[in-house]
């Protein structure tokens, strides 16, 4: 009898455990295809889910941050997230700059993100990189799960 008590004690834990309690990880995410990335952060958004950047995110991947709130996205000691211009292939694989897909992408981003951006020329071809004390943090995340990831889990933005 003890042993069902404990099995049902702990289907309660688990029940109560929802898809706010889940975190999507990124760790070494180069991007893709804008479009992409949009639907899946806004399926995050939805879910409730936490995100945590913990290593890179570069390209398409930064979109996070203008899709899913500020305070549910938490960068660890080893996130490094980098910019560059949107572009297309051209008809021998060369990358062309596309300067629609590229307003558009930064206009995604949150103020402090497109300030960022800006102080440092825009968004161009050459890939720009935010990492370590230049990302600023607001406030300790308040996940168990996160924490256990790494010393130093923070909300960015």
């Amino acid at each position: 009898m003890k042993c069902l008590g404990g099995l049902l004690a702990a289907l309660f834990v688990l029940a109560g455990t929802g898809a706010s309690d889940a975190a999507l990880r990124i760790a070494q995410d180069q991007g893709g295809r804008i479009e992409t990335y949009v639907g899946k952060y806004q399926g995050v958004r939805s879910s409730g889910e936490r995100v945590i950047i913990d290593g890179s995110c570069v390209s398409a991947c930064t979109i996070v941050l203008g899709t899913v709130p500020h305070d549910r996205i938490c960068v660890t000691s080893r996130a490094r997230l980098g910019f560059h211009a949107a572009w297309d292939p051209d008809a021998r694989g060369r990358k062309i700059t596309n300067p629609q897909a590229t307003q558009t992408l930064y206009s995604m981003y949150p103020f402090e993100v497109r300030r960022w951006i800006d102080q440092r020329g825009g968004l161009t071809p050459r890939m720009i990189y935010l990492s370590g004390p230049a990302i600023r943090i607001r406030r300790h995340l308040r996940v168990e799960a996160a924490s256990s990831l790494s010393g130093d889990v923070h909300v960015i933005w």
